[in-house]
Formats: structure tokens, sequence, C-alpha cells
């Protein structure tokens, strides 16, 4: 499947999806585990990662345990409220209702859902799928990949129009962003080719490949100010609490 147009509608607005709360030991940093919908005019629904698997949200100490998670962190919110399905609600949307779906890369945060939406094509950087399995986190790799259809994206894509993919290596290896243009302007959900602004300057440090996330982050940054774009950054913990969150949608 060709991902270049397969969206026809314009964006008309875009909602954060709030799939809970994660605390890193080593920074004691908080952070937000965010996802994405986006709605076009004409009815079409693009949802954008997924979050952390449902089993967290079922017993999260024994998902914690199962998966070793706890070397990381600390799962401090994951409820059924914070799964997709519970997300798409406050829309009004129910899952048949997605149309695409985007996966910005595959770590445990962003991909548990992945195979819950078995109609749906999932777009995903040709780098990333290659890999025998997702990444998930650490050396955990749990997950096959769904046995779907699947658009895959090498470089920049305009997947319909005022939606660009943008091909961000560096963090992960086949690692997306995307830009919206939305009716009041532009934009940029970064995801976690930049996880928050300080990243920049502390060089991307424990990245897959630091070299390709600091050029990914610059050209980045550079495409977001000649459009003048809003960043949404993948783990921002000043800026988690200020965005709006679904049912609240940016237009």
């Amino acid at each position: 499947m060709q991902a270049e147009g397969f969206v026809k509608g314009r964006p008309i607005d875009l909602a954060v999806l709030d799939y809970g709360l994660f605390k890193v030991h080593s920074t004691g940093r908080i952070i937000g585990i965010c996802g994405f919908l986006i709605r076009t005019d004409l009815g079409e629904a693009i949802l954008i990662d997924t979050g952390f698997p449902e089993k967290y949200a079922t017993d999260t100490d024994a998902a914690v345990k199962e998966d070793r998670l706890h070397e990381f962190g600390d799962v401090l919110k994951c409820e059924p409220d914070n799964l997709p399905s519970a997300q798409l609600a406050k829309l009004g949307l129910i899952p048949s209702d997605i149309t695409l779906q985007i996966c910005t890369h595959t770590h445990i945060d962003h991909i548990g859902a992945l195979g819950d939406f078995p109609s749906i094509p999932i777009l995903i950087s040709a780098a990333e799928r290659a890999l025998p399995r997702p990444l998930y986190w650490g050396d955990m790799r749990p997950l096959e990949w769904p046995n779907q259809d699947y658009l895959l994206v090498d470089g920049d894509v305009e997947i319909g129009p005022g939606i660009v993919v943008l091909a961000a290596p560096g963090h992960a290896p086949g690692q997306i962003a995307v830009m919206v243009h939305l009716p009041s302007g532009a934009i940029l959900l970064t995801s976690d080719a930049i996880s928050r602004p300080a990243e920049i300057d502390e060089k991307f440090a424990g990245s897959w490949d630091e070299d390709a996330a600091i050029a990914s982050a610059d050209r980045l940054m550079r495409f977001a100010s000649e459009r003048d774009a809003f960043v949404i950054y993948g783990h921002c913990p000043k800026q988690w609490p200020v965005l709006k969150k679904a049912p609240e949608v940016y237009r």
C-alpha cells in the first residue's frame, strides 16, 4: 500500500490522548504518555501511537514485574481510562472509526495496542518494520508484528493534504515525527525524536544513535521554525500538564 496520498481529507482538529504517567528512576522525571488523534474534513480518523499494553491497566504491578519495567521506572498511572478505546470515546469515537494507525516507533509506551485494530493499516517507517520484533524496552521483545497491512515510509512523505510524516531516526532506528497543518496553523508532533527541549542541549545521550538524533532534532526544529509551528514534544514534564487533552482539541 502507498503511504503518499493515503489520507484524502484535510485536518480539522487534533486531540492529545492521555495514556498515563511514568516516573524515570535515573532522573526522577515524571512524564506523560501520549498519543494523538487527527480528524479530517472527510471523516477520517488517524490514531498516532497507543500507549502501554492493556495489561498495565488491568494489573499494573503484575505487568511491571513480567516486563521488568521496574528496572527503568515506575508506572504512576495507567488505568482503563488511559487505554486508546477510552480516550477515543472522549471524542465520540469507537475503534472501528479509525482509518489509519501511525506508529512513531516501537517502544513499550507507544505500541501497547498496535494489533488491536486488525482491519486498519499501520503506517510505520521501513527501518522500524524491518526489525525482527518491535523494540518494546531494554532486551525485552515479547510482541510479534501484527498480521495486517503496513504502509512503509522511507524519508519524508506527505500522506495527505496538510499531514507530513518526517523521518527522524536517532531515538529509535525508524523514529518518525508528524507535521499537521490545522486551520489555525501548524503543529509538529516530535514524538521521542525530541522528548523534551533539554534533550537538544544534552546531545541525546543514551539514544540508539546519538549523532543521528542530534541531526534529526536540528532538522525538525528548523522545519518547525520555517512553518511557525507549535511543537508538542514526546515526553516534556513542563509541557504535559498544560496541553489540551481529549475531549478538548486543537483546531
